[in-house]
């Protein structure tokens, strides 16, 4: 273990927190990988659909997933990749332009063309997560990925601006500080879930990613190989559970064990003659109940979940250019029968999944869709990581956390083509 190669990824969901440690491995800088050395995970308190109501408890839930982390990784950390979420996230497209400074396109040009494009004013309660450039127009050939090199003399990009609202970006950095951490970034949470779970085919063709969690349901469309549409649905596995809560009387504890253990969102798939005992009080008696029932309620939320991500979607008008279809991930999609009936709505492909790819070490303690966005926040950071190995080649190795890293994360953070 190195540890100027150590990276943390944190995950703080709305039922769970999720700590990653890893080294980052493989061929660097092109090929980085990551070595799962430590995963630890805490109950969340103190989060509401994605944003921070309660610091103390969010601080608690934070310091038990890293310590338990920390310890079977056996390595300290201070930095952290940190997600961030909710409905308070908007993206919008910028455009730049710029006269060539040469006879051809110079990075110079790209960087300054990149820098126009990400002047756009943004109102003071809001801040600037992530600007990612989509193509190049040059003398107005349009759909050029990379035009250093190329003969010209204007330059024209548009950029993905995504912004998330100040305060709560500062209450998570706050509650990560209380924790006795540092945000060494933030990263908006669906789309470090797609650089763990989704191909690089499946983002040429078009690929909706739809991140099932207990509090939101996130979406977020790639087309061509760059992220096109990002959406928060404010519904999620919690909404499930009340309504099972509600429908059958049961306690919330129980009403989640209840639909891990028999739950089903696809109807069709259930035998209705199959019958389940429920937990009960001693004036409720025991109760028998059959699994359709269950499944019923089950389904007929999920339906009304996925109908708004399927408005959402064509409403960006990219439904009909997911040619790879949908991918579900996230805690909330290992339900049996959420594929189905997500292929019922969509009228697309469906698969579920798990992270897999460019993972060693505790590969098998990450491979479950609740993991994609802690394993994506990793993998993130190997990348930054793999960004100051290219950038310092010909000097002496950089340790990750130091101050010159730091200036170059900076300059980094603005282009973040070579990731979504």
């Amino acid at each position: 273990m190195t540890p100027e190669r150590l990276v943390a990824g944190l995950d703080i969901g709305s039922s769970k927190t999720t700590a990653i440690i890893a080294e980052v491995v493989g061929e660097l800088p092109r090929h980085p990988g990551i070595k799962v050395l430590g995963v630890g995970q805490a109950r969340t308190t103190g989060l509401r659909r994605g944003v921070v109501a309660d610091i103390e408890e969010a601080t608690r839930s934070i310091k038990k997933a890293l310590t338990d982390a920390e310890r079977m990784s056996g390595a300290r950390v201070d930095h952290l990749y940190t997600g961030i979420a909710g409905e308070h996230m908007e993206a919008m497209i910028s455009k730049g332009i710029v006269v060539v400074s040469g006879e051809e396109i110079s990075r110079a040009d790209i960087d300054r063309v990149n820098a126009v494009a990400r002047t756009r004013d943004i109102p003071q309660d809001r801040e600037l997560l992530h600007a990612i450039p989509q193509e190049y127009t040059v003398d107005r050939q349009e759909g050029i990925r990379e035009p250093v090199g190329m003969i010209g003399t204007r330059l024209e990009t548009e950029m993905y601006l995504v912004t998330i609202g100040s305060a709560p970006a500062s209450n998570l950095r706050r509650a990560v500080e209380r924790a006795g951490y540092k945000v060494q970034e933030l990263v908006l949470e669906p789309l470090a879930s797609a650089l763990a779970v989704l191909t690089e085919e499946e983002k040429e063709l078009g690929v909706a990613l739809i991140e099932m969690g207990a509090g939101s349901t996130d979406v977020a469309v790639f087309h061509e190989g760059k992220i096109r549409h990002l959406a928060a649905i404010t519904y999620g596995g919690n909404n499930v559970t009340s309504d099972i809560v509600h429908g059958l009387g049961l306690t919330q504890a129980d009403a989640e064990r209840v639909k891990e253990r028999h739950g089903c969102a696809y109807e069709p798939m259930v035998d209705r003659n199959d019958m389940i005992a429920l937990p009960s009080t001693a004036a409720q008696g025991d109760r028998q109940i059959s699994r359709d029932l269950l499944a019923h309620i089950i389904h007929q939320r999920m339906d009304e979940i996925f109908d708004l991500v399927l408005r959402d979607i064509q409403g960006s008008g990219y439904l009909g250019k997911v040619a790879s279809g949908v991918v579900l991930t996230g805690g909330a999609s290992v339900l049996p029968g959420m594929g189905e009936l997500a292929a019922d709505i969509f009228g697309k492909a469906v698969r579920v999944a798990t992270p897999r790819e460019n993972i060693l070490g505790l590969n098998d303690a990450v491979e479950a869709p609740r993991f994609s966005t802690a394993v994506g926040l990793t993998q993130y950071g190997a990348n930054r990581f793999a960004i100051g190995a290219g950038a310092q080649a010909s000097k002496k190795a950089p340790v990750l956390n130091a101050p010159g890293m730091e200036k170059l994360a900076q300059r980094v953070k603005i282009w973040l083509q070579d990731f979504f």
